[in-house]
């Protein structure tokens, strides 16, 4: 990779104010030009009250003039379909784009599946004209979980943030609403 990538990952844990980041990102983005644009593409599926509640929250704190498109699975076609020029796609979330994939609600994992999905997002990023921000938690600084499905999880998780990062120029971690940002250096990649 001869250039830095316009992408851009942010990971934190819960609450760490990822999206709160990223949309401020997206704001100034919108208004840099009149003929900027952000599509919000949602992975989030709605499997219970709770989660369908925090679902309304992350639509009513959207900023207007964000169009979302909601798509639990195929991330890497719906980023193609969305991607032109002056437009920023923010993907929210990884982690729950590999929850749907890894521990679907309904039936058992396809994992030969995932890892085409994952290779596709990996593969197309570098030829989207849009910018991505995403956004995807860091949760392999807690507990060592009991459970080897979630142990699996944590260590797929880590992989694909690692992977996408590598296609990112721009890192950034929230702690405690605060962001800690850097380019990628190109000795990184």
């Amino acid at each position: 990779m001869s250039k830095l990538s316009s992408h851009h990952l942010i990971v934190g844990g819960q609450r760490s104010g990822k999206s709160g980041h990223a949309e401020r990102l997206a704001r100034q983005w919108l208004a840099a030009s009149d003929h900027h644009a952000v599509t919000v593409v949602a992975t989030a599926t709605a499997w219970d009250d709770e989660m369908r509640d925090r679902i309304a929250q992350h639509q009513a704190d959207r900023p207007a003039g964000f169009m979302t498109v909601e798509e639990p699975l195929d991330l890497a076609a719906v980023l193609q379909t969305q991607a032109s020029s002056g437009r920023l796609l923010l993907v929210d979330c990884l982690t729950l784009w590999l929850t749907n994939w890894l521990m679907p609600a309904k039936g058992q994992p396809d994992l030969v599946a995932w890892h085409r999905q994952r290779q596709a997002l990996l593969d197309g990023l570098a030829k989207l004209p849009s910018p991505v921000v995403f956004i995807s938690n860091e949760v392999g600084w807690g507990v060592v979980p009991l459970s080897s499905e979630v142990r699996a999880f944590v260590d797929e998780l880590g992989r694909l943030n690692q992977d996408v990062a590598r296609c990112c120029g721009q890192l950034t971690l929230m702690v405690a609403g605060q962001a800690w940002s850097r380019p990628v250096e190109v000795a990184d990649l």
